[in-house]
């Protein structure tokens, strides 16, 4: 895996995202998914794993230049389809089959901690130009109780995140 080829790759897709969605969220990613591998014994490829990382924030958008992206770089049919799979497992929505998707998709759940979701979110908000109800509003629709991991490992980790950003969000609305 040549990380420098494929930096030159991502790069352009993430540089005009916004600052929760951007090079740093990989990154926030990939220390999740180490902290995964860290507790877990699962045999996986490791590979597919990280490329399908890299390439998770733009799959929805650019699918067709990945897997052209991937066959330029000799990666066979199967591990194109592979690595595509994954990084559509990543999404939120997505209920994951293999086991670096159910890895790849608790780590982009988990991202950050148990705070960050809520930062996350109020930032998100801000960024988006929405007022703090509307943002609050957006976290009660689309946010609490939405997350879900699927290893057993990462279950109670969600859990904790879910309870934490119902309680901030309950003790906020209370106090405004």
């Amino acid at each position: 895996m040549n990380f420098k080829k494929i930096i030159e790759f991502i790069e352009p897709y993430y540089k005009d995202k916004d600052i929760m969605h951007n090079m740093w969220h990989i990154k926030l990613v990939k220390k999740k998914i180490d902290e995964i591998i860290d507790i877990t014994n699962y045999r996986i490829n490791y590979e597919v794993l990280i490329l399908a990382m890299y390439f998770h924030g733009f799959i929805y958008s650019d699918e067709e230049k990945i897997r052209e992206w991937l066959k330029s770089n000799n990666y066979s049919q199967e591990e194109i389809n592979l690595i595509v799979k994954v990084a559509w497992e990543s999404q939120r929505n997505e209920i994951p089959e293999t086991i670096e998707g159910k890895i790849l998709h608790d780590a982009h759940v988990l991202e950050g901690g148990k705070t960050y979701l809520v930062v996350k979110t109020l930032i998100t908000g801000s960024v988006r130009g929405q007022t703090l109800k509307e943002t609050l509003n957006y976290m009660k629709n689309n946010v609490l109780d939405r997350n879900k991991c699927y290893l057993p490992e990462t279950i109670p980790l969600c859990e904790e995140m879910n309870e934490y950003a119902d309680r901030f969000y309950k003790e906020l609305t209370d106090e405004i």
